[in-house]
């Protein structure tokens, strides 16, 4: 169990179809933790201040070009030094070939050597962009994602309350489900969060009365998503007469999530409201606000206005 969430190497591997050119004796137990990667010029030039050995090491033309004018016996007391700081892997870009010095220290120091045909620059942004994304922080909340009008709407409520339901309703409208009953949240930037559903149950919804339901397969691939950026989120509610609701809409209320404030709707229902409407109007006036026009704002005016007349 691991307290940080962290990559499996050969998860990595298999992503970008790397080629393993050498395995270390643990190369089914190493994972990356961090998500960045380093080129390590500096230090098969010998300098190591700053040096992280935590990173994934990727080597291209450069570094390749740099040890070919190196002498043999420079080359291995360069390696030696570099694989003596036990880092995950050496990947090595555009299907060089590794140096021999490099293959035996890796054996010396027991680290494995990967190689891509991509070209450096491309694998680095690729891999940077994966281990971004599946080290993000994440939680899971009871709810449901949907994408309507291009806003991802996080539905949260009671057990019961009718999320489901209005998650089918949208779909009829042409909308996509992202994730029913359980949403997978993950921090990708310092403002922005990504939710998806879990492996098992993508692309199910559970309708009571009826069962489990595939929305893959009843209503089309066009459908589903596999993940979507939370842009708002409505706190479904059952109706109280005693309570007070914002009629407005001038009040920005806004839920913490992973550190980052998400706007939030708190819409409540009695029998008979169409919420799939609600949700859609919700979602566009959502984006509304983010392009820089307040409705409720421009009323409020409007009426601050006629009276002061």
């Amino acid at each position: 169990m691991f307290d940080t969430p962290s990559v499996l190497l050969t998860t990595l591997v298999e992503e970008f179809h790397l080629e393993v050119v050498y395995a270390a004796t643990d190369y089914e137990k190493v994972r990356l933790t961090v998500e960045d990667v380093a080129r390590p010029g500096l230090q098969l030039a010998g300098f190591y201040d700053h040096f992280e050995p935590m990173r994934l090491q990727v080597m291209g033309n450069v570094e390749i070009s740099y040890l070919q004018k190196l002498t043999e016996a420079e080359r291995a007391i360069a390696f030696d030094h570099l694989f003596s700081y036990k880092f995950p892997a050496l990947l090595i870009a555009r299907n060089l070939q590794p140096e021999k010095q490099c293959l035996e220290m890796a054996k010396k120091h027991n680290i494995t050597i990967l190689r891509s045909k991509e070209a450096t620059s491309t694998v680095v942004s690729a891999i940077i962009a994966y281990l971004k994304s599946a080290l993000a922080p994440s939680i899971t909340r009871h709810g449901v994602l949907m994408e309507v009008y291009g806003e991802g709407l996080l539905l949260l409520g009671e057990s019961g309350i009718g999320k489901s339901e209005a998650a089918v309703e949208l779909l009829k409208r042409g909308h996509r489900l992202i994730a029913d009953d359980a949403v997978e949240i993950r921090k990708v930037s310092g403002n922005s969060l990504v939710g998806a559903a879990p492996a098992l149950i993508r692309n199910y919804v559970e309708l009571r009365g009826i069962g489990i339901v595939n929305v893959a397969k009843l209503f089309g691939m066009g459908a589903v998503k596999a993940e979507n950026e939370i842009n708002l989120v409505v706190n479904i509610v059952p109706w109280d007469q005693k309570k007070e609701y914002d009629r407005l809409g001038l009040e920005d209320q806004t839920m913490e999530i992973l550190g980052v404030q998400i706007p939030v709707n708190t819409i409540p229902i009695t029998p008979g409201r169409n919420l799939a409407v609600i949700l859609e109007v919700a979602a566009m006036n959502n984006r509304q606000r983010k392009m820089g026009y307040n409705s409720a704002l421009e009323f409020t005016q409007q009426m601050d206005a006629h009276f002061t007349k």
